[in-house]
């Protein structure tokens, strides 16, 4: 056995130790990602009920179609429309097509490469280049190879990268869920918006009736000479105030028809028949189910996509790490160089089998990208628990408010109780000859002002309601 053969056959021995060490150290850098220990989501004066005792709100499980608990097919209709053409969904789905390729990209990135190369030219070599004093001649020369390589994820850079792009994807299905939510949180107070301002309109059409008929009693009583100039200008006041209302709720009527076009994707003269004569407010009669605490943090997709950032973010620690580390990768190529009449004889083959080793000494910057990546982290944490915090301040305020809304419909309906029972009795006395016209004219007047503010509480009702829905999270389950 010759020396050099001893030698040969002792690095193919070295390099098989060597590539052995490297694939049993296989591990993966970066931090493995759980929810942290302190983080706001855990936090157990979070999970409790969300009721606060008002009997409005019961803790039973919200339905994933909440607004199906008015039981008004119009404005089932209208938000199943919205929710299959809306603009704002369809930029959410791209998005989220956006994710997913980058999922598939970032698995398919490593494992085996594949390669073919083939060119030809006339070349005109130097004789010295191979040692040579005298000219080579031209020659038409031919290049074909083809090559293979795998490469190692020793160190699980490419896991990490997975990882996050994974966390990614999941963020983009989460932020879509907020966008239908959205969407359809919009839609019911568009609608509401619509009715709210057609039935205060026709509230406000009899008052300015009423106020009509007190300014023409005002000048005849002047005409009699039992009433005064005064008297007038200020029946008249009166009337001019309640008609510059009226362009108002018109005004209202079709801002919300404009919204609902523009969720729907459709023009204004294209929105379902009857909408824009909708005169009667959507209503639950029951206590709302909302769940508690621990369902909300659950439910709310915020609150998911806050935390699937986080995942991506910690992910991204190992990406950063992985530049400190060789790329490792096994390679084979076969092909043939040479004169274009010779290629394919045993002197122009070629072939080449080996580990390939690329490794940039870790500076400029590289320690630096990971304390970047560890500081991203820790600021995807803290928007997390910022958003955590907030869902929770949001049911709670919606329900305060809705709570409110509801005392003040209630104590108006009793106002307008009083109201009634005071314009009729003062009908009856007016019919009996004990009260005036004025006095009848006046109770009857007082009654629809109370019936205007009581629309415009049942208003606040209702748009508490979707706010108080559109802050649980709900409706975005039914895909």
């Amino acid at each position: 056995m010759t020396r050099r053969s001893h030698l040969s056959r002792r690095s193919q021995g070295l390099l098989a130790v060597s590539l052995s060490l490297f694939l049993t150290a296989c591990q993966t850098v970066g931090p493995d990602y759980h929810l942290p220990e302190g983080a706001a989501v855990q936090r157990a004066d979070l999970q409790g009920n969300l009721s606060g005792g008002s009997g409005n709100v019961v803790s039973a499980p919200m339905p994933s179609n909440w607004w199906q608990l008015y039981r008004d097919p119009q404005l089932d209709d209208l938000i199943a429309r919205a929710l299959a053409s809306n603009a704002d969904l369809r930029v959410a789905a791209a998005n989220l097509a956006r994710s997913r390729a980058g999922v598939d990209e970032a698995r398919d990135a490593g494992g085996f490469t594949h390669s073919a190369k083939a060119g030809g030219q006339r070349l005109q070599e130097s004789g010295e280049a191979f040692l040579l004093t005298d000219k080579v001649p031209v020659a038409n020369v031919a290049d074909l190879s083809v090559s293979t390589s795998y490469q190692f994820d020793l160190f699980g850079v490419l896991e990490r990268g997975v990882e996050s792009a994974e966390a990614t994807a999941d963020a983009a299905q989460a932020a879509a869920d907020l966008s239908r939510i959205t969407i359809a949180a919009d839609v019911a107070r568009s609608y509401v918006q619509v009715c709210a301002a057609n039935e205060e309109l026709h509230i406000a059409e009899n008052a300015l009736d009423l106020q009509q008929q007190s300014l023409d009693l005002t000048r005849r009583l002047r005409e009699a000479g039992r009433g005064n100039e005064t008297a007038v200008i200020r029946s008249q006041t009166q009337f001019k105030s309640l008609r510059a209302d009226l362009p108002r709720y018109e005004a209202e009527r079709q801002t919300g028809l404009y919204r609902l076009a523009m969720l729907l994707a459709v023009p204004v003269d294209q929105l379902p028949a009857g909408i824009d004569q909708c005169s009667t407010l959507p209503k639950i009669t029951q206590p709302l189910p909302v769940g508690d605490g621990a369902e909300l943090l659950k439910r709310r997709p915020d609150i998911r996509q806050a935390e699937r950032q986080l995942a991506a973010a910690t992910a991204r620690i190992g990406v950063a790490t992985g530049e400190l580390y060789p790329d490792i990768s096994i390679g084979a190529t076969v092909g043939a160089v040479g004169i274009v009449d010779n290629i394919g004889k045993p002197a122009t083959r070629r072939w080449g089998f080996g580990p390939l080793i690329s490794w940039t000494v870790p500076a400029n910057g590289a320690r630096a990208r990971i304390a970047q990546a560890e500081a991203s982290s820790q600021a995807a944490l803290a928007h997390f628990d910022g958003v955590v915090l907030n869902a929770v301040r949001e049911a709670q305020t919606s329900l305060s408010q809705y709570d409110a809304s509801l005392q003040r419909r209630d104590a108006l309906a009793d106002a307008a109780q009083s109201a009634e029972k005071a314009a009729q009795q003062t009908r009856e006395f007016y019919q009996a000859g004990r009260e005036s016209f004025v006095a009848d004219l006046e109770a009857t007047r007082a009654l629809t002002d109370i019936h205007a503010q009581l629309a415009a509480a049942e208003t606040q009702v209702a748009v508490s309601q979707v706010n108080l829905f559109l802050a649980l999270g709900g409706g975005w389950e039914q895909q």
